[in-house]
């Protein structure tokens, strides 16, 4: 927010602020005011770096902000966002070809899942949970008693409530959330106390699925058929290149059995992948007459053969319009077609550093791993690139804490502990740590990194700050250090 707060006082300084673009939003004076009063020593960055960024994202024609996971997982992601924006809203730098924001987050066709209303807090179609005409829509279509009016929990909360008793059923889809969510010994233990727990996923060899009361096998990616979403708009067909195993089923087809064996067989009689799309796509010829930006009705009546013959298609697709760049009319989806720039300013880190946890920990993914190695750790060559468990952590720290290059080092809070081969570098800065998030119980049960990260949160989006915590770090004095090479699988037991 300090670096995108300065481009803001810069593009106004500077003359560069579109007057075109001007009638479409609301607020600049106010966030030019907001921006004014922001230090851009706060952004860690020199005057002259400060300088160079500004000069070459003004005087480019055309700029895209790629967003990233860096960005989001803050206590104060959503108002980072918000600067980002307000700069290439100011500059008109939006709308246009080969400008923009342009969110790129960690997970495949997230896209899709917030189209089919796959968050706590919206519905399907783009429609807004706290709109009472938007619920009536989706309740009549669905010929539902009800739409719940008050938003679901957020990730963090959900697993509070599970922990204190509130929530007394769980049922986890394609997720490892002992592992993967803040405070992550904390959520295990919660799994773990939960009454009742059904876990839908490829393997039962995760932390989570261990936990489970019920597993439900499913198809993995390359044996499941329908659709995904891209992060330009196109809906793209994907088709199973391998049978599933026996007893192995597509989600849908999980979901829609559990949802006929409490009772609601005609609402949940699917038989198809075009039969889920079909539904989903009709939803969306009512949620146009809001004037939603996400509009498919015009895919509503594929057949069978159609859906199987699917092309790759931008939306929309409706009676009016298909694909089509959003915004080079100035208009956005507000009452008055206005965008709103909302004043911002730079916050410290939720967790605070203190003697006791004087070093800032970063987690992040690796290159050749999937998250959380449910199924990128059978392969023995994406392993062979950083096969263990690391901390990155500065020369100079490192003399501090007594740590030599491949020694181990406990990181630990007051949430919990990992221990983590040291690699020596400059690439972090001092005072910070990073490791990745990657390995689990499954693969290196000491070095859940999760267990550190504090459940700090955004108060608005719910997206917990996983690269803000504060830790302590040592060396691990070890008795003896082992090393096993086998020819065949071996079987280890920890117990």
């Amino acid at each position: 927010m300090a670096l995108f707060n300065g481009l803001l006082a810069q593009i106004s300084d500077r003359g560069t602020v579109d007057p075109t673009f001007l009638p479409h939003v609301n607020g600049l004076e106010e966030a030019l005011q907001s921006a004014r009063h922001e230090d851009c020593a706060a952004s860690g960055l020199s005057d002259v770096r400060i300088k160079a960024f500004c000069d070459l994202w003004i005087g480019t024609e055309w700029v895209v902000t790629v967003i990233s996971q860096g960005v989001n997982q803050s206590t104060s992601g959503a108002d980072k966002v918000n600067a980002i924006l307000i700069c290439h809203l100011a500059s008109g730098r939006i709308g246009q070809p080969r400008c923009g924001p342009f969110s790129v987050i960690g997970q495949t066709d997230a896209m899709g899942g917030r189209e089919v209303g796959g968050l706590s807090n919206m519905l399907a179609c783009h429609l807004d949970l706290e709109n009472p005409n938007h619920r009536a829509a989706v309740r009549d279509f669905w010929q539902v008693p009800a739409v719940p009016e008050p938003p679901g929990l957020k990730a963090v909360d959900m697993f509070r409530a599970v922990g204190d008793g509130r929530n007394k059923a769980f049922w986890i889809v394609h997720a490892n959330p002992a592992v993967s969510i803040p405070d992550a010994a904390a959520v295990r233990q919660a799994i773990a106390d939960c009454p009742f727990v059904v876990v839908t996923d490829i393997t039962a060899r995760t932390d989570t699925a261990r936990l489970a009361d019920v597993n439900l096998p499913a198809t993995a990616w390359s044996e499941k058929n329908g659709t995904v979403t891209n992060s330009v708009r196109t809906i793209s067909r994907q088709r199973a290149v391998l049978p599933p195993p026996k007893d192995v089923k597509p989600d849908w087809e999980i979901m829609a059995e559990v949802g006929r064996r409490m009772g609601y067989g005609a609402a949940m009689d699917y038989d198809s992948p075009a039969g889920t799309f079909g539904e989903y796509a009709a939803l969306f010829g009512i949620a146009g007459t809001f004037g939603r930006d996400f509009h498919i009705s015009g895919l509503s009546e594929l057949s069978d053969a159609a859906h199987n013959a699917f092309e790759p298609v931008r939306w929309p697709v409706s009676a009016h319009r298909t694909g089509g760049r959003f915004f080079a009319d100035g208009q956005v989806f507000h009452a008055d077609g206005r965008a709103r720039m909302v004043p911002v300013k730079a916050k410290a880190p939720a967790a605070l550093l203190t003697t006791e946890a004087p070093f800032r920990f970063n987690t992040g993914r690796l290159r050749d791993q999937w998250h959380i190695m449910t199924r990128t750790a059978l392969s023995s060559r994406l392993s062979c690139h950083l096969p263990e468990p690391f901390v990155d952590i500065h020369p100079d720290d490192a003399r501090r804490v007594g740590v030599k290059a491949a020694e181990f080092v406990v990181v630990k809070n007051d949430h919990g502990q990992a221990i983590l081969r040291a690699r020596i570098t400059a690439d972090v800065q001092r005072g910070d740590l990073f490791a990745p998030i990657d390995w689990t119980g499954e693969t290196a049960p000491s070095a859940r990194v999760d267990d550190l990260v504090a459940p700090h949160v955004d108060p608005a989006s719910g997206q917990p700050a996983s690269k803000a915590s504060t830790v302590a770090a040592h060396k691990f004095e070890a008795g003896w250090y082992g090393f096993a090479v086998a020819t065949s699988q071996m079987h280890l037991r920890w117990d």
